[in-house]
Parts: C-alpha cells; sequence; structure tokens
C-alpha cells in the first residue's frame, strides 16, 4: 500500500513541475509592426447640400396639436366662490387640510339646496290643500272655496229667496243659479228624499232618490248646474231664465209631493 502511495506522488509532482517549465518557455505573441503613409488617407470630396430653414417656419408648429404643456382650466365664478367659502370655513373651524374644508363645504352646500327644495314643495302643497293657490287655479278660487264653506253649512237656516233676488238685482246670475241648486237639496232633504251631508256629492244625492222621474229629474238640473257655475262664464238673460223656471218648477215638485 505504501509503495502504491508512493508511486502517486512521483507521478503527481513531475506534472506539476513539467507544468511549470512549460509555461516559463512559452514566447507572447509577436505584435504586428505595419506603417501606414499620408498615400494610404482618403479624402471624400463630393459636394454636400446646405439645408435652409425659412423664416416663418414657426408658424406651422404652432397649432394645438404640438402644444405640449397643458394649462389648467380657467375657474369660473362659483369655483371661486366655494374656494373662498371653504378657507372661510377653514379659519374658522380648523380643519386639518384645505381639501378637506372643501368637502365640508360642498355638502353643506348640497344640503341646504335639498332643503330648500323640500321648503318650496311644502309651501305649495300648502297652498293647494288650504285653497290659497289663486294665481294657481284661476281667478275665481277664492271666491268658488267662499260658497262651498259658508253657504253649504248653514242650508238649512239660508233665506234663498232672498238671497237670489240679490244676486240678480247685483248682475251675479251665476251665483243665483248656485243658490238654486242649493235650494233643491235643502227642500229635497227637507222632505226626506235625500239625506243631506256636505261630504256627498250629486252622485250620491241621484243614487239615494228612488222615483225615475226624480232622477231623470236631478240629473238634468245637476248636469245644468255643473256647466253655469263650473264653467266660469257669465251667461245671458235668456239662457239664465230657462235654468231659473226649470229650478223653480223642480223645487214646487219636491216641496208639494
Amino acid at each position: 500500500m505504501n509503495k502504491i502511495l508512493i508511486i502517486l506522488s512521483f507521478i503527481l509532482f513531475s506534472g506539476i513541475t513539467y507544468a511549470q517549465d512549460t509555461l516559463a518557455t512559452t514566447e507572447p505573441p509577436k505584435i504586428s509592426s505595419v506603417k501606414y503613409t499620408e498615400k494610404d488617407i482618403q479624402v471624400d470630396s463630393s459636394t454636400v447640400e446646405v439645408k435652409t430653414f425659412s423664416k416663418d417656419f414657426k408658424k406651422k408648429y404652432t397649432g394645438p396639436d404640438f402644444v405640449y404643456e397643458q394649462k389648467a382650466p380657467e375657474k369660473g365664478l362659483w369655483q371661486r366662490f366655494m374656494e373662498w367659502l371653504a378657507g372661510l370655513f377653514e379659519r374658522l373651524f380648523h380643519f386639518d387640510s384645505a381639501e378637506s374644508s372643501f368637502s365640508f363645504v360642498s355638502i353643506l352646500v348640497k344640503t341646504v339646496a335639498v332643503l330648500i327644495i323640500i321648503f318650496v314643495i311644502y309651501l305649495i302643497v300648502k297652498a293647494v290643500i288650504n285653497k290659497e293657490g289663486q294665481w294657481i287655479f284661476g281667478k275665481n278660487a277664492n271666491k268658488r272655496n267662499l260658497y262651498y264653506s259658508d253657504i253649504e253649512k248653514n242650508i238649512h237656516l239660508l233665506d234663498f229667496d232672498k238671497l237670489i233676488k240679490e244676486s240678480i238685482q247685483s248682475g251675479e246670475r251665476r251665483i243665483a243659479i248656485r243658490y238654486y241648486y242649493l235650494w233643491l237639496l235643502k227642500v229635497m232633504a227637507q222632505n226626506h228624499y235625500i239625506e243631506w251631508d256636505i261630504e256627498k256629492t250629486n252622485s250620491d244625492y241621484l243614487y239615494e232618490l228612488q222615483r225615475p222621474v226624480h232622477k231623470e229629474e236631478f240629473t238634468y238640473l245637476s248636469y245644468l248646474y255643473n256647466y253655469i257655475w263650473y264653467g266660469e262664464f257669465e251667461i245671458d238673460e235668456t239662457t239664465f231664465k230657462k235654468a231659473e223656471n226649470r229650478f223653480k218648477n223642480a223645487i214646487k215638485t219636491f216641496s208639494n209631493e
């Protein structure tokens, strides 16, 4: 075994020694010593065209396609007002930043706008319910409300004959027809043809009538009354006399039966 190790050591030592001798005796590569003269230099004698630019060439590049700097849009009056208000709130309430103050002001302005709209709608609805919206429903809205409320509540206490004469003397024929219709309802209620109730409609009273002849007459008189009263136009003397005679006959008929 020892002999084998001695032989391997000798072979390894010999290889290392041979490699060192080979590196020591190797010569470096030679550098070429070629020399160049002036004859070897070539001069380019071709003509070079000189480029020139017109004096107004800048005008061709002034369009929007050649603008590379984006300008901030100008602020409108509303934007400046909002910024001023945000600055005021920022000074008064010590917001953390201008952005937070601006956000608060935006929400506040929108809330106030919604409240104003709701308030306006409330006023309109209130005017309609209370029948004060004369500018909405026409010039005679207040007059019509008067006759619905005051007269109908006291239908059994009114002297319709006197009221009709006063209306005719003052030239208010439409109001006289109104009185005739209420007088007819009063007589029908007193003679138990209907039960009077201020909330009832003409159809309700028509349903309560039993005899067909009464139904037919009341239907026509209701049509005549609605045409004259709600039509809101003045009637001539001839038309008024025809309507007046028809109401007088009906009142007489319901009073005597």
